[in-house]
């Protein structure tokens, strides 16, 4: 009988991509919770070998206890984007008390960098999105190996997001322009079937991951990198362009109902007075990628060790642009892209 792993967050982008990985190897059984077992990318998903999809609320006690008494192992990504950085710590820990409660294995958990804390908390690199995974990955370091596994695999800005929120626009000329408030910095970005690999690798490997805390990205890619992968792949004219922050921030946002000022969870937690506006979240963001350049500063990743665990990763921006096919067009990556305005 096949190990089951449930995937919390499996039918957005990053948790399909893991879903869609665990069902090719064949190992695994694999559960995927949702609010609506109807919806396009569940029905997606349920068509695939190994995977079912469970009508459950991941925000309700008494759905993730029944979850989590039927597992083996999990990987968990929660989206802070739909309820709040606050809203986040606290499920995330709710969900790690179920699970080992219950008797789960191995807790896999899919986070982002708690940046800020590298410099004293300034408020400037403050990301609430990534703070609120950073501080539940804290509390998860703290924990014990045993009787439940831990591994954290630790992501970034998702390279097929080069279609979404990084998409070029074409000036008069025909030209593609990356306009991004980047300065010198860079993107740490990854792409989403090295991540769901990364994943895959942790859970084939439970003790090799015991207690492991793994970074990883494809290239740290500054917006000349993005342009010369851009055109030396596709032939296309391009240029990066670098704009100034709190007007990309204004346009970037201008489809919510309150633009950028709109706060992030607010649907969920409506009068929580500690949500973030779009603006502040992102101002935060954008900092932490213009203080990452060349692979120094905050945002930092150990290639070799990522190259050792994955030979056959994609090493650039170039490579990915290769096997993908992109072309500069723009698509949806992001789930509920609608809701957050990109």
């Amino acid at each position: 009988m096949l190990p089951t792993v449930l995937v919390v967050g499996g039918t957005g982008a990053q948790g399909s991509a893991i879903v869609r990985l665990l069902s090719e190897s064949g190992r695994y059984s694999v559960q995927v919770p949702t609010r609506n077992a109807k919806s396009p990318q569940a029905k997606e998903l349920a068509d695939l070998q190994n995977v079912s999809v469970v009508e459950a609320d991941i925000f309700s006690e008494a759905d993730l206890m029944r979850l989590f008494s039927k597992i083996d192992m999990c990987f968990i990504n929660t989206n802070g984007f739909a309820i709040g950085e606050k809203n986040e710590i606290y499920w995330s820990i709710r969900m790690h008390n179920i699970a080992r409660f219950c008797g789960v294995k191995h807790f896999v958990y899919g986070s982002l960098d708690y940046a800020s804390k590298k410099v004293g908390f300034d408020p400037k690199y403050r990301c609430g999105h990534m703070e609120g995974k950073g501080i539940f990955a804290d509390f998860l370091a703290s924990q014990s190996t045993s009787p439940m596994n831990w591994s954290i695999v630790n992501s970034g800005p998702y390279m097929e997001t080069l279609s979404e929120i990084f998409k070029p626009r074409k000036d008069e000329s025909g030209v593609y322009v990356f306009a991004l408030p980047l300065a010198d910095g860079a993107l740490p970005l990854i792409c989403l079937n090295d991540l769901a690999a990364y994943a895959l690798w942790m859970l084939d490997n439970p003790e090799k991951c015991r207690g492991l805390s793994l970074a990883v990205s494809t290239q740290h890619a500054s917006g000349e990198d993005i342009v010369k992968a851009f055109t030396s792949v596709t032939g296309k004219p391009a240029r990066y362009e670098d704009v100034e922050l709190e007007e990309y921030l204004t346009e970037s946002w201008k489809s919510l109902p309150n633009g950028a000022e709109t706060k992030i969870g607010e649907s969920f937690a409506p009068n929580d007075p500690t949500l973030m506006t779009y603006r502040q979240n992102f101002r935060g963001w954008w900092n932490l990628f213009r203080a990452s350049g060349g692979n120094k500063g905050l945002l930092t990743r150990d290639y070799h060790q990522l190259d050792e665990i994955l030979p056959t990763r994609i090493k650039s921006v170039a490579e990915w642009i290769e096997k993908s096919g992109y072309t500069g067009e723009a698509q949806f990556v992001l789930k509920d892209r609608s809701d957050r305005g990109f």
